[in-house]
């Protein structure tokens, strides 16, 4: 037991310091015009940092004798390592200029918070309360938390791609103000390059930049807006699972399917937000900018159903209160 101890406490720290690795070598690589050694590394280190949190949790499982999900500082990790084992399994050319930098920053912030902000106390291993002592808590735990990993996943491709939106429609007025219309025929043939001449050169690549740019700002949105559909699609039916499932053991429990615990409540608000969402990519036919922003919504959901409940609200579902 004190050997287990001692590897925990060694992989606690290797793992965010892997994870702040390849945060920094993932910004780096268009600094270094993505180099291909630098995106190496960084899968090398982003494995490592998955490894780790792998070891952690079944070293967690060796030593409470349980699934390491009966806490928030075991959930929290989950999910940390649930956004790192996405990254890997989308990390491929298509994917990887963007996917990397939405969810490897995001399980560092995750995995952060859960080593330095919780108390000392809550990190510790516990036996479970009665209530907990089931066979539904593998089932409905682990479907919740790799809901919120995968909608949690989605969502911020979602606001990713509005920021790009954003970004690239500002950039695009900037040139559009600054550029005039190309050359005329005479000036084409003209051989003297004038003042007025080199003027229109400037303003000729940047109608060529404002074209490639529309295009760029295409073929972006469209990945962003496809992987964010697929991804909430993913996690929409794990969630449903995941809510079921807690009904039935509730009624095992407590003798009820339903009590409108609070964690119950923005359980169903998160559903219907997402339901709502695939009902207008789906019934509408709706895609880009609009379903994004129902999408973003869901973001905030999903932390106020996971974390803001469990730090602020008292019920049934109070394991990761703090007083």
């Amino acid at each position: 037991m004190m050997t287990l101890a001692i590897l925990e406490a060694f992989l606690t720290p290797f793992g965010l310091i892997t994870l702040l690795l390849a945060t920094l070598l993932l910004w780096a690589s268009p600094i270094l015009a993505h180099d291909k050694r630098v995106l190496f590394f960084h899968k090398i280190a982003a494995t490592l940092a998955n490894a780790s949190i792998t070891g952690l949790l079944l070293l967690r499982w060796l030593i409470s004798g349980h699934l390491p999900i009966s806490n928030l500082y075991e959930s929290t990790m989950f999910l940390s390592w649930n956004l790192t084992l996405l990254h890997l399994v989308l990390s491929h050319k298509k994917i990887q200029p963007w996917i990397g930098p939405v969810l490897i920053p995001s399980a560092t912030l995750i995995y952060a918070f859960t080593t330095f902000a919780l108390p000392t106390k809550m990190q510790q291993s516990t036996l479970l309360v009665p209530a907990l002592q089931s066979n539904w808590l593998m089932m409905h735990v682990s479907m919740m938390m790799l809901s919120y990993g995968a909608l949690l996943s989605g969502s911020l491709l979602a606001v990713t791609l509005l920021i790009v939106k954003r970004l690239l429609v500002a950039k695009e007025s900037y040139l559009s103000v600054w550029g005039q219309p190309f050359f005329s025929a005479q000036e084409k043939r003209s051989l003297t390059i004038s003042p007025s001449l080199t003027f229109h050169y400037a303003n000729y690549f940047l109608q060529i930049e404002l074209a490639c740019l529309k295009v760029r700002q295409e073929a972006l949105t469209e990945q962003l807006d496809h992987w964010s559909y697929r991804t909430i699609g993913i996690g929409f039916p794990l969630l449903t699972v995941g809510i079921l499932s807690g009904a039935v053991w509730a009624n095992e429990a407590w003798g009820s399917y339903w009590t409108w615990d609070p964690k119950e409540v923005w359980a169903l608000v998160t559903w219907l937000t997402f339901a709502a969402y695939l009902h207008i990519r789906l019934r509408q036919g709706w895609e880009g900018e609009k379903p994004a922003i129902l999408a973003s919504v869901g973001f905030f959901v999903v932390w106020v159903c996971y974390l803001g409940v469990n730090l602020l609200g008292r019920g049934l579902h109070s394991y990761g209160w703090i007083q």
